[in-house]
């Protein structure tokens, strides 16, 4: 049982709340939810089940006019249904209570513990001081009641323009935590929302109508994640002095669920799709729920990665493998099984009759067969292959086909490779091969061994189809808030048009799960199939890549998993109790002693995980942190993600050259705005390469980045000019080729394009 779990038994004991548990899902409806929105939706309807007359409730908290959407909220109920879980009688918003919210901010006024401060956004934040130094209270804030109720009163009527005034609490302007000291509660916008129209020229701030919110739908347990755990003060604040009814509601806070290599933030996900840098929320490779429905990640799946990570109190980030070993786990037993030939290349067998052709009959589900059936796949004398199961010089352990060496054709022959034919630019175009007639049915007779076992398909009775080829969005596992662009990954859409499929795919409906033999589990397309096209979207590859597996375990100082124990590591990772932690892995006292360290610094589990396990890094970061005190996570993240990026395995000489004190210069310049990541990474390999400080690297780099709009748009007027058919391509709905002009921009500008400003204005001149 977790930490909120056995809370919740508790209050059940004693009977705080009459033996009710009432739980609430409250996502601000300004985006598509995403796999971190999946854990508090799996938690908070979870725990409602669990119990009877248990409810959780959906909420959309509606208060900001300026960002959210009615297509959000729709987005959003169907989103959680996909995943499993319905609210029933109990959807609400926000936007619902207004003119109760408004009636508690008078409670406060009435009481003196609220008042309206005419000060500008910025003075206020002037005011508001630091962790080290106390605010200063408004001139505002003594204030009377009468006063102060006449203003807001007419705040309500619509009187004053955006700015000019807000309501904010009354409280401490010396309170240790910020959160407290006299918090906004009240601003005034002249916005239209998307409900209530233009009813209310003021609308509540979110600290004031979420713990109110809970209030008047009488939630028990308010199950909220660790960055709201500094605003449970003001939770408490609120509901006791607008005299909130008991027993109150109680905030209890949760680590959140951070995959590697996705990003999980409404505000960040929403610049890539306004600019342009994925086809829109439901892009297959974003995490949003609906991206990952399209790409074919089953609710199943979901599910289960959140058992897998449970509940915790401390932040952890989670291998994304987890979600890829839940998924495989999910779709092998359901996906049916279909072969795909994504490149092919031509195979004429010599000694098979060109009039004879044959069916052979494979399993559509191995291991269920009788319930789920065979499917046909024509056999002839022309075949196809995948042309990377062909090699001409092969590499040592190759095991498919190459001149001379034979290979099983699955459910089919053994063939062996006679011959090889090239056209004029020495390019293989067709092999000739021979079948061994007594191997039919791919079986290969006693004693003699055929390692290699391939897929095909027969010429003239494959049918084509799109294979769009998905994979990790970024390419490193803690992508930049600064520059999420520079750390796209340019492999993570593929898409084949020349790919084919077999004969028994015809009329796939959308939305279908298979099973791609040796390729890996795909998904035909909830949208670009419905005519009738066979579109697929590669959801998950068959297994982990071994290679990059092995690199970076060598590479953190663990022991690979080798395809031998793979399965015993995935059986492990499933079934362990509790949050995966990477600190769990840590053997030693030094290195458990050398982890606490680095956590008391703040440095993240992943990347401390990482320093204390390579002495060499370590040692850099601590001489580093000592010119650069406050910077110690940012420095170990540019060690554990940039450096080691850099450097690879083999990295003692080059490491030695970096000097701590220059690589603590360039964290400071990035963190304080002086100097952009993506800049920061060329300084860095500079530093890297040939020594020396920061200012001297720097001075010896063209660092000028170009984010002038006129340059900038002359430089586009170029590319579009010697691309016509691309930029009518694109006016003709093709926005994936927004990529080939910001491409473009950036190679004529010699890499100093803002490829930000790039790929805004390209859209603007394109659809303008």
């Amino acid at each position: 049982m977790d930490f909120i779990r056995a809370r919740i038994s508790r209050d059940l004991k004693t009977g705080k709340y009459g033996g009710r548990v009432v739980t609430r899902f409250p996502p601000e409806p300004n985006g598509f939810l995403h796999i971190g929105h999946a854990k508090a939706i799996c938690l908070n309807f979870g725990i409602a089940a669990e119990h009877p007359g248990g409810r959780c409730h959906l909420r959309l908290d509606d208060t900001n006019p300026d960002t959210e959407k009615a297509e959000y909220v729709e987005a959003m109920k169907r989103d959680i249904r996909w995943l499993g879980f319905n609210w029933g009688e109990h959807l609400y918003h926000a936007s619902d209570y207004f003119e109760e919210l408004y009636r508690y901010a008078m409670v406060l006024i009435d009481k003196g513990l609220a008042y309206v401060d005419s000060s500008s956004e910025e003075e206020i934040r002037e005011r508001r001081g630091s962790v080290t130094r106390p605010g200063v209270n408004s001139p505002f804030r003594d204030r009377s009641r009468d006063e102060n109720r006449e203003l807001f009163v007419r705040m309500r009527a619509g009187d004053f323009p955006d700015g000019s005034h807000v309501l904010r609490a009354r409280i401490d302007m010396a309170h240790p935590n910020m959160v407290m000291r006299d918090p906004l509660l009240y601003r005034i916008r002249h916005a239209r929302h998307y409900r209530q129209r233009d009813t209310w020229p003021i609308y509540p701030m979110y600290d004031f109508a979420h713990c109110l919110s809970d209030s008047l739908e009488r939630v028990t347990h308010s199950l909220c994640t660790l960055e709201f755990e500094n605003n449970r003060e003001i939770y408490d604040w609120l509901l006791e002095h607008t005299d909130s009814p008991a027993p109150r509601p109680e905030q209890t806070e949760f680590a959140p669920l951070i995959l590697d290599y996705v990003v999980t933030s409404k505000r960040k996900l929403r610049p890539m799709v306004e600019e342009g840098l994925v086809h829109g929320w439901d892009d297959p490779r974003m995490s949003t729920l609906a991206g990952l429905r399209r790409r074919g990640v089953t609710p199943e799946a979901i599910r289960t990665l959140c058992e897998m990570v449970g509940v915790a109190r401390a932040h952890s980030r989670v291998d994304i493998a987890k979600l890829e070993f839940a998924l495989r786990d999910d779709l092998n037993h359901k996906a049916p099984r279909a072969f795909c030939v994504l490149d092919p290349l031509r195979v004429v067998l010599t000694n098979y009759p060109e009039a004879r052709e044959e069916v052979f009959r494979a399993p559509r589900l191995p291991g269920n067969a009788g319930e789920s059936g065979t499917r046909e796949l024509p056999f002839g004398r022309t075949l196809l292959i995948d042309r990377e199961d062909f090699r001409e010089d092969p590499p040592t352990g190759f095991r498919r086909l190459s001149p001379g060496a034979e290979v099983r054709l699955k459910y089919a022959y053994v063939i062996r490779c006679d011959k090889v034919l090239k056209d004029t630019a020495g390019r293989v175009v067709e092999l000739r091969c021979a079948i061994d007639p007594d191997t039919r049915g791919g079986v290969a007779p006693v004693g003699r061994r055929v390692r290699g076992a391939i897929h095909w398909l027969k010429a003239g009775s494959a049918i084509p189809a799109e294979v769009r080829l998905f994979d990790r969005m970024f390419n490193v596992p803690e992508p930049p808030d600064d520059d999420l662009a520079a750390a796209l990954n340019p492999d993570s859409e593929r898409i084949v048009t020349g790919a084919l499929v077999e004969p028994g795919l015809v009329g796939t409906p959308p939305a279908t799960h298979y099973q791609f033999e040796r390729l890996g589990y795909f998904f035909s397309d909830p949208e670009d199939s419905r005519d009738g096209s066979l579109v697929f979207n590669r959801t998950v590859t068959l297994r982990a890549s071994w290679e990059g597996r092995a690199q970076r375990a060598t590479s953190a100082g663990e022991e690979p998993v080798s395809p031998a124990n793979r399965a015993a590591h995935a059986e492990r990772g499933k079934t362990r109790a509790g949050p995966s932690s990477p600190s769990a892995s840590l053997r030693t006292a030094k290195q458990r002693l050398d982890f606490g360290h680095l956590a008391r610094l703040g440095v993240s589990e992943a990347a401390a995980v990482s320093l204390v396990r390579s002495p060499r890094y370590l040692s850099v970061f601590h001489l580093a942190r000592a010119s650069y005190a406050e910077g110690a996570d940012s420095i170990a993240s540019w060690l554990v993600n940039e450096v080691t990026r850099l450097l690879g395995s083999d990295d003692r000489a080059e490491l030695e050259r970096l000097e701590p004190a220059a690589l603590a210069d360039l964290v400071r310049a990035v963190d304080t705005g002086r100097m952009s990541h993506r800049r920061g990474r060329t300084v860095v390999a500079e530093l890297l390469a040939r020594g020396g400080g920061f200012e001297e690297a720097c001075s010896g780099l063209d660092l000028e980045e170009i984010d002038d709009e006129a340059v900038l748009r002359a430089i586009l007027e170029e590319v579009v000019l010697d691309y016509p058919d691309k930029a009518a391509a694109y006016r003709s709905g093709e926005r994936r080729l927004l990529g080939l002009f910001v491409g473009e921009v950036m190679k004529r500008s010699q890499g100093k394009a803002d490829p930000r400003e790039a790929s805004r204005l390209a859209r603007a001149m394109l659809e303008g």
